[in-house]
């Protein structure tokens, strides 16, 4: 059964072309050219993934990110005409999975939304296996981590993130490896998404995000989970 996509985008040509290419890809792609249609439809479907403008005519894309971010972890992948990386920031902090500036190739979107849909690979326990450490449980099959029981508030990608962490606990993995893991692709030598995605992890697993315990930077080599079972 092919993947659902809803693409909120108010350029109608820009639309169709990216709805025909992805359809091409296998995908069931819906479209809507409002920020009040599109939250509609998702009120009233199943996606597996959002592709949303940041200008819309009846709103701001980082508001119905803000907006889907407060009811679910759907993945949502941001597109903008404008190039000040501080959207993009903006953006990864509210809880979009990726960021693609205009103009862009429809094969790059495609590529990116396969990453975002892809799971996080690993190590040779089974797909199943839940990591327990502490009071934090990393329960892959469900792809949700859990605070003293509680679902935490992560993005699918932030998941991956610390699902990649987590399986490789006591091991730093630098922000190469850390993007291979999980989208498959090279990091840019200017990307600092990792960073936003890391600190906004901290923000809900830690108990001090400002003084980290389970997430540890190694300066000059990357991020480290650190295998504690009393926090």
């Amino acid at each position: 059964m092919p993947q659902t996509l809803l693409m909120i985008e108010d350029d109608t040509r820009l639309a169709g072309m990216v709805v025909d290419y992805l359809t091409h890809a296998g995908f069931d792609v819906a479209h809507a050219e409002t920020a009040a249609d599109g939250l509609a439809w998702l009120a009233a479907h199943h996606a597996d993934l959002v592709i949303l403008d940041l200008m819309l005519p009846d709103g701001n894309g980082l508001d119905v990110c803000r907006q889907i971010r407060g009811t679910s972890d759907l993945p949502v992948v941001m597109l903008t005409a404008r190039g000040d990386p501080t959207d993009r920031i903006v953006g990864l902090e509210l809880g979009a999975d990726d960021y693609l500036p205009k103009p862009f190739e429809a094969r790059e979107l495609l590529a990116r939304i396969r990453a975002v849909l892809r799971r996080p690979g690993g190590d040779h326990r089974p797909p199943g296996a839940t990591l327990r450490f502490g009071r934090l449980e990393i329960d892959r099959d469900a792809r949700q981590a859990r605070l003293d029981g509680l679902a935490c508030a992560l993005t699918s990608h932030q998941f991956a993130l610390l699902a990649a962490l987590g399986e490789r606990a006591g091991r730093v993995l630098s922000r190469e490896q850390l993007m291979d893991l999980v989208t498959g692709e090279p990091l840019d030598a200017f990307d600092r998404s990792i960073d936003v995605h890391i600190a906004r992890i901290r923000a809900v697993i830690e108990v001090d995000p400002k003084h980290p315990r389970r997430i540890i930077t190694v300066r000059g080599a990357g991020y480290v989970f650190a295998r504690l079972q009393d926090a």
